[in-house]
């Protein structure tokens, strides 16, 4: 009898071999869920949650649905099914491409669908799924320079880019003999780079190239001629390291879509999506995007300026303090913080404390511009103390005033008038600073440029938009800090 189970067993094992499935069975899913603590998560909340950029079409994209930005494309719709067949609802988190690994490895995402090939140098720090497409790499050229150029043989000593971080940008530098390569985030920009002749080729996969140049008839598809290993124009979902449960699942979905033949007609939803984008590309037709990113930008700002400055007080206090140890702190954090790029405090606050508090990209945002504030606040409003005359504090010792007093009543009004210009021009800059949370996926004013980058194929016009915002913005908030000063001067 038991020599038959365990015959039994084995046909099992090789069936499910056979079908593609990975090395752990279905009929062993549900006994090693609790090794699974990514399957395990997704299916105690109810949701997945897919990290993508959207902006390399047909892959995955933007477009306008019933006036709201909607992520579509052949990925999300896989994406999609897989939610289906786990039984769990999807969700889905922008961000930059370069920042999807890192956001995968710190339980931001649950997977990612982005055109991602499953590299060796990839496959040390995630998983990946089977192979679920095939695309072929491609060069993208402008039309008038095609007797130029035929592959990449001719781009000898030119300019190419490609997205950063991407097999694309491999490829170009090791197989493109002296060319200078170029790493640009954004598939916009990619195109935007080339039709301003900053580069003389853009490599991409061939699906996201011919739907570049199918939407703008300035630009021309040549073959790529790269020598390709097994997983360089292959695309696979990436999951985060020991998640075999849901690779299984995932895999399961994966061989379901290839037998029912579904990814010709996810490019087909796709393509009908990317002709709909460009019916009416003015920027007009897309005004609440951008309303909705100045609504965005201002409420960073905002809070950024409240927190920046409270923040900035206390360390201000800190630092002219005789206690040692709140002094030392207080320029410790000064220094640190003026001393490394907002940028890499932003990655820092998401994805770094990600690991023990899951913040949401907007909180995120705003603790990082607010943390970065206070510390310039802290020099201004310092420096404005000390610009005070020693006299000022001999006076209101003489008259008997406590050292709270003195800087309630003497010191500060005083100080105010020379703290208030250097501190106007600091939450001028915050606006524009607070652009940078747009790498997380925060939907202020830069992301929704992307979008409407993405979305039109128009590349200079959202920029001349989101320009002009800007400047309304800032303009409008120097001439209210002018007002203020005007009457500090006249107090």
């Amino acid at each position: 009898m038991k020599a038959k189970l365990s015959i039994l067993i084995t046909m099992m094992v090789m069936l499910f071999g056979t079908l593609g499935f990975s090395q752990i069975s279905p009929a062993k899913i549900h006994a090693s869920d609790s090794q699974d603590s990514t399957y395990k998560r997704i299916k105690e909340r109810g949701y997945i949650t897919l990290g993508t950029s959207p902006d390399y079409a047909p892959y995955e994209f933007q477009t306008t649905q019933n006036g709201k930005s909607t992520d579509v494309g052949m990925d999300i719709s896989i994406a999609k099914k897989i939610a289906k067949d786990l039984g769990v609802k999807l969700k889905i988190k922008n961000m930059d491409f370069d920042s999807l690994l890192v956001g995968l490895q710190t339980h931001k995402v649950d997977m990612i669908l982005a055109g991602m090939n499953p590299s060796p140098a990839r496959e040390k720090s995630v998983d990946f799924s089977n192979v679920y497409y095939n695309g072929g790499q491609s060069i993208l050229i402008n039309k008038k320079d095609a007797g130029l150029y035929k592959d990449k043989s001719s781009f000898v000593n030119k300019k190419v880019a490609a997205q950063t971080g991407s097999i694309q940008y491999n490829l170009a530098k090791k197989q493109i003999s002296g060319a200078s390569v170029t790493g640009i985030e954004k598939g916009t920009d990619l195109i935007l780079a080339l039709q301003t002749n900053k580069v003389d080729g853009v490599v991409m996969e061939k699906p996201s190239a011919e739907a570049f140049a199918a939407n703008n008839p300035s630009l021309k598809v040549i073959k790529g001629g790269f020598k390709l290993s097994g997983t360089d124009s292959s695309t696979a979902v990436a999951l985060p390291k020991n998640s075999p449960v849901l690779k299984v699942h995932i895999n399961s979905t994966i061989k379901e879509i290839k037998d029912q033949g579904l990814i010709p007609q996810y490019l087909k939803e796709a393509g009908s999506h990317l002709k709909s984008n460009t019916v009416n590309t003015s920027m007009s037709h897309y005004w609440k995007f951008f309303a909705l990113g100045v609504g965005y930008t201002l409420l960073i700002s905002v809070c950024s300026v409240f927190f920046g400055f409270l923040t900035g007080t206390l360390l201000a206090f800190m630092r002219l303090s005789k206690n040692k140890i709140f002094h030392a702190i207080a320029v410790a954090y000064i220094e640190f913080v003026r001393g490394t790029p907002l940028m890499v405090q932003l990655m820092f606050v998401y994805f770094g404390l990600g690991l023990f508090v899951n913040l949401p990209a907007l909180t995120a945002g705003i603790i990082a511009v607010s943390l970065n504030s206070g510390a310039y606040v802290a020099e201004v409003i310092r420096g404005g103390i000390n610009s005070i005359d020693k006299g000022q504090t001999e006076a209101a010792q003489s008259l008997g005033l406590s050292s709270r007093d003195q800087m309630r009543f003497v010191i500060m009004p005083q100080a105010l008038k020379n703290i208030w210009p250097a501190l106007g021009n600091e939450f001028i800059s915050l606006i524009k600073e607070s652009s940078i949370v747009s790498i997380i996926g925060v939907t202020d004013l830069i992301y929704q440029l992307k979008i409407v980058q993405s979305d039109t194929y128009r590349g200079v016009a959202p920029i001349v938009v989101a320009m002009v915002l800007y400047f309304v913005m800032t303009f409008s908030l120097s001439k209210v800090l002018e007002h203020y000063e005007g009457k500090f001067n006249h107090a």
